[in-house]
């Protein structure tokens, strides 16, 4: 049985009413919500159901995601998905501006940053988001319409920075290239001199968050980020995993009844990883499947440097099964984490359609 949470919207985790209340209402949300989630993973234990055997695909994998193999291990994408440009002029008439800056120019690797307007007029800082985009870790930008909206949107309705962080896609650049991309993120953005990050951004008050595979390299990046010395990095305060994209070898219940469900089949999904992990392993590396080998220790990272987790999910995702298993495991490990999951729905809903964005993050 699937475990759902049934509301019609979530619950404003980032709802608040002047951004200084901003961290304050997560923990109240947190708190209030915690037992609720407890006792649903508890009283509608997941039916797992799991086989070993491998699914036939009955399909080109590479024709399904538009995607031309290349002998020498690339991958030729021949459609490029609309792209906006960024709008860094005061003088326009616009309610978040925006504006890209490089952060390893021999990895082609930058960010951009949005400013709500309204922090033009207020001398206090603005809590940050540090925003990793989806794609299967093989497609789309930082600069992607889908993306342009989704973080213009949040930073207007939120009140706070995003800084959306453009980095080296796979298989061209195979795993752990995007997660090393994003700590070197978080290190620029704490010593960066650019005026919007040092007059705007409250340093003690950041957030990790992505969606579908840039919730994965939220979730990766935090692991990583909370290896290295506090002082390299901006305090994150938590990490918000948006349908983040996991996997393993044995198939879930919520797999095997979406197979060929069309935002996300199964077989485009194994090709997805065989695309991005590095060569040789399975998907039950610890990069794909976080409740395998060391991803259950490593999980004591987060418990230890106190932050707060938010995994949300849907019952049309064929991921759903795996994002609830991450948080029963976070849940065992003493992780502060909240679930968010709603029936119906399907994979990357919230990049699509922005009522259901706006749901993720309030109003």
């Amino acid at each position: 049985m699937m475990i759902v949470f049934k509301h019609s919207t979530m619950m404003p985790f980032f709802s608040f009413t002047h951004y200084k209340s901003f961290w304050r209402s997560s923990i109240a949300f947190a708190f209030a919500f915690a037992f609720f989630l407890t006792f649903l993973l508890i009283a509608n234990s997941l039916t797992l159901q799991t086989q070993s055997t491998t699914i036939p695909c009955n399909k080109d994998p590479y024709k399904e995601l538009n995607l031309i193999p290349n002998p020498n291990g690339t991958v030729t994408r021949p459609n490029k998905p609309p792209q906006s440009p960024p709008a860094p002029d005061p003088n326009l008439n616009t309610l978040v501006l925006s504006k890209d800056l490089s952060i390893n120019q021999s990895k082609s690797t930058w960010a951009r940053v949005y400013l709500p307007r309204v922090a033009l007029d207020h001398s206090s800082k603005l809590p940050l988001l540090v925003f990793f985009h989806g794609g299967g870790f093989i497609f789309l930008s930082a600069a992607s319409t889908i993306f342009h909206d989704f973080c213009f949107n949040m930073a207007n309705d939120v009140v706070a920075v995003v800084a959306s962080i453009e980095y080296r896609l796979a298989p061209e650049h195979r795993l752990p290239a995007a997660y090393e991309d994003a700590v070197e993120a978080l290190q620029w953005i704490k010593t960066n001199r650019d005026d919007w990050l040092t007059n705007y951004v409250d340093y003690s008050n950041v957030f990790l968050m992505g969606s579908s595979a840039g919730g994965n390299i939220a979730y990766n990046a935090g692991l990583h980020a909370a290896a290295v010395d506090e002082n390299q990095i901006p305090k994150i305060q938590g990490l918000i995993l948006v349908q983040p994209f996991f996997s393993g070898t044995r198939r879930t219940g919520s797999e095997l009844r979406l197979e060929n469900e069309p935002h996300l089949a199964l077989c485009a999904n194994d090709a997805l990883w065989e695309l991005s992990l590095p060569v040789g392993v399975d998907r039950d590396h610890e990069y794909c499947n976080p409740t395998a080998g060391n991803g259950p220790a490593r999980m004591g990272m987060i418990k230890r440097r106190g932050w707060w987790v938010l995994v949300t999910g849907c019952g049309g995702d064929p991921l759903v099964d795996r994002q609830v298993q991450l948080v029963r495991l976070m849940q065992r490990k003493g992780v502060r984490v909240v679930g968010h999951f709603t029936p119906g729905d399907y994979h990357g809903v919230q990049d699509r359609d922005p009522l259901k964005a706006r749901e993720l993050y309030g109003w």
